[in-house]
């Protein structure tokens, strides 16, 4: 199944798919008192916004330290702050629930000119899982920053040797295959669940294992309680390229320069999975706000340190700011959720 088409529905003798696995169902209670404690004590006025992003420039990352929101997060704090685009800057940490937790604190900043939260394709994806109240309607879009790619892999010894060799497991014994990614209803998730029902058999039985971030993936990959490691290229990169794992599929929709990985298309399995990283910020902002934090960004995307990233973490430049990028949220929002919908997610 391709996730820039419709989702197709099961074929006939599938079993039923279930609305949601009960890992699911545990984050989803998990995230909703999560968001409750939120709602309470972390209500910011607007009287408290402060002089705007050139003064301080406070960055939350939805997810705990280490992650690809991390680490993009950390990248704008190091352009922002070698460029003296701010006077301080600050990166808080709020992990929790897939984004979920920290996106209700910035929803509950509203006016706040001078905050940004990191958010993506993950957070879309675990929304839909665990059906949290708030979602990125309720923010103001700022800039999509670069895309990055998933990536399958398995233990260098694994019988699993090819895809088709995943797929074909998959047909035959779906429970025996213990798949390894990040939280529930985020892209790690939702691409194994588009490479299950690409082979036929039912998504809604992928034994899928969260976890909190790539290196404790790679761990349970090292350790034998993983079969198959789902995350981006970046995260197992390194295990890799010293022969660890090896690299079933790239996510990509065509090959991308620099990673030597196929992509699932190239080996006639329609799936594709762009896992986009941007920036949004609290709701009711002025006109002036919402134009200083897109100028922080288009100068943080147009400085040389920023395209050496991109280059050296192979993410893929999609900056888009304003209304395009707004309309991309709207139709990305309803693409994910219909795929996590198809998929029982949802």
């Amino acid at each position: 199944m391709s996730a820039s088409d419709s989702p197709e529905s099961a074929s006939p003798g599938r079993p039923p798919k279930r609305a949601m696995r009960p890992v699911a169902r545990v984050v989803a209670i998990a995230a909703t008192v999560a968001l409750v404690g939120v709602a309470v004590v972390d209500v910011i006025s607007s009287a408290e916004a402060g002089s705007g992003p050139r003064d301080r420039l406070h960055i939350t990352v939805p997810a705990a330290p280490g992650g690809g929101w991390d680490s993009v997060g950390r990248e704008i704090q190091s352009v922002v702050d070698s460029e003296g685009l701010a006077k301080t800057t600050e990166v808080l940490n709020v992990p929790g629930a897939g984004g979920a937790i920290g996106l209700a604190r910035v929803v509950n900043q509203a006016g706040r000119g001078d905050t940004l939260m990191m958010t993506g394709t993950v957070m879309m994806g675990s929304i839909a899982a665990t059906g949290t109240p708030r979602n990125l309607t309720d923010v103001t879009p700022i800039a999509r920053l670069a895309d990055d790619y998933g990536v399958v892999v398995v233990p260098a010894d694994s019988p699993i040797r090819t895809l088709d060799d995943l797929l074909e497991k998959w047909r035959t014994d779906p429970r025996s295959v213990a798949v390894g990614g990040g939280s529930v209803g985020g892209t790690d998730h939702l691409l194994a669940g588009m490479l299950m029902d690409a082979s036929g058999a039912d998504p809604g039985g992928l034994n899928y294992i969260p976890y909190a971030g790539g290196g404790e993936a790679v761990a349970g990959l090292l350790n034998g309680s993983l079969d198959v490691g789902v995350s981006g290229y970046d995260e197992f990169a390194a295990q890799i390229e010293s022969g660890e794992v090896r690299a079933l599929g790239l996510s990509a929709a065509e090959p991308v320069d620099g990673i030597d990985i196929p992509t699932f298309r190239q080996q006639n399995v329609d799936v594709e999975l762009a896992n986009w990283r941007g920036v949004v910020a609290p709701p009711g902002l002025s006109d002036d706000q919402r134009a200083a934090l897109e100028e922080v960004l288009e100068q943080v995307h147009g400085t040389r340190q920023w395209q050496d990233t991109l280059e050296t973490q192979e993410w893929q430049d999609t900056f888009l700011t304003g209304e395009p990028f707004e309309r991309f949220v709207e139709k990305e929002t309803a693409r994910i959720t219909e795929i996590s919908k198809e998929l029982g997610l949802a």
